[in-house]
């Protein structure tokens, strides 16, 4: 029997450190872990002990791409902990800095990170060698979202004027519309890459998953609303953790989740673009729907590589989004809504690019926080990854060593996988031998 071992030492294109081990016997797979082998970041340990208003900040240093998503998912843990809501044009304007971290982050996913997957190509600089426009286009985009970012937020990394309540400050009415004019020329260009990546030739592999998202009637579901799964499942997002139940395992320093069902069954799910589109698929504008047929794309995905056009469509929704927000942008009056701290539970739940992001505080009379849990979307997807990983190496077998590496690589990328903010991911491990 032969001995092979595949290792990649450094993948580029995703955020974070980690490892895949294969071990292969008698042509069938024996083995496969996913292994986060990152240090614990503690950042639920210090929170503790820091006034609420601190959180907002330290959260969104978990990540650089997505760091709205915990500082907004933080505060609304604590408004509802405190018993305030923000809502009207506070909430619009949530809304739209929001929109631009989606429209960042699925621009930089779709153009940099994964599109050169599918067209055989290492990185984004072979990618502009052999089409300059399209990452021409796909920067201009991201600058856009960046702007968005910086307008509302203070800057476009780490935004430093979102606070529990709502703002430290609200942009001027001229600050908002001047957003306006590259808002409308990005309809078509965002357009644009959706047929470009839906042209992209797509590995076979279809599963049926289950599938968990944000859901809200008014809306596609970004930075509010409740729970819902393809299986039939709705609930508060206050009954997040008497679903979803976190696990350790030996071989990952992060946690492995998996979801309850009603009859107490435990089992994988997966969250992010295609848990989504599935369950909000109606809550599309109709020029998203009907680039979708016009992409092939139905209300239900269930091929993984497929991510990438249904991460298109959820960008031009989001910039669709925050081009009639911004056209119907008046300046609140004040900036937040006023705060009473109090002993207080509180849980929030917004949707990042890569998934669900809940956070969950308990705070003491004077708001100190006492209790932190965090559940951030890749810790949630890391099973449902193992077994899309799985499923690939089965049915590619007959790859040699370079293409089934290529082909787990570009497997793990249709997440958007964020384990840290560093710049290298996968270390690959196939033993073929006894």
């Amino acid at each position: 029997m032969s001995r092979r071992t595949i290792k990649v030492e450094a993948l580029a294109r995703v955020e974070g450190e980690g490892a895949l081990d294969i071990k292969l016997r008698d042509g069938k797979v024996k083995d496969l872990k996913f292994i986060i082998f990152e240090p614990p970041r503690f950042f639920e340990a210090f929170l503790q002990g820091r006034p609420y208003s601190d959180v907002p900040d330290i959260t969104a240093r978990i990540c650089g791409i997505c760091p709205v998503a915990y500082m907004m998912g933080a505060a609304q843990a604590l408004e509802a902990a405190f018993g305030a809501k923000v809502e009207g044009p506070l909430d619009d304007l949530r809304r739209l800095v929001y929109c631009g971290e989606w429209i960042e982050s699925h621009v930089l996913h779709v153009a940099m990170l994964h599109a050169p997957d599918f067209l055989g190509l290492n990185d984004s600089i072979e990618l502009a060698r052999a089409n300059p426009a399209v990452v021409e286009t796909a920067l201009r985009l991201k600058k856009l979202g960046n702007a968005i970012l910086e307008t509302i937020g203070g800057r476009a990394v780490h935004p430093v004027n979102l606070k529990v309540g709502g703002f430290y400050r609200v942009p001027t009415q001229g600050e908002i519309q001047a957003l306006i004019p590259e808002l409308e020329w990005a309809q078509q260009a965002a357009a644009g890459l959706v047929r470009l990546v839906a042209g992209f030739d797509f590995p076979d592999l279809e599963q049926d998953y289950t599938f968990l998202a944000l859901t809200h009637p008014g809306e596609y579901a970004i930075h509010r609303g409740t729970l819902a799964t393809n299986r039939g499942h709705a609930f508060p997002i206050d009954a997040f953790h008497e679903r979803v139940v976190e696990q350790h395992v030996a071989h990952s320093n992060a946690l492995h989740a998996v979801f309850k069902h009603d009859d107490g069954r435990e089992g994988l799910f997966k969250v992010g673009p295609l848990a989504r589109h599935a369950i909000n698929f109606e809550q599309y504008s109709k020029t998203v729907r009907q680039l979708a047929a016009e992409a092939g794309v139905g209300p239900v995905v269930t091929n993984p590589y497929k991510s990438i056009i249904v991460r298109a469509l959820e960008n031009l929704q989001a910039l669709e989004d925050a081009l009639a927000l911004a056209r119907a942008y008046k300046e609140p009056p004040r900036p937040d809504v006023p705060l009473t701290p109090k002993a207080g539970h509180g849980q929030g739940c917004t949707e990042a690019p890569r998934g669900i992001c809940h956070h969950t505080y308990e705070t003491d009379r004077d708001g100190t926080i006492t209790k932190a849990v965090i559940v951030p979307p890749t810790a949630q997807n890391q099973k449902i990854i193992e077994d899309d990983l799985l499923k690939v190496v089965e049915n590619n077998l007959h790859l040699d060593d370079a293409a089934l590496t290529w082909r787990c690589e570009q497997t793990i990328r249709n997440y958007d996988p964020c384990i840290s903010c560093a710049t290298h991911f996968l270390k690959l491990s196939i033993d073929r031998g006894a």
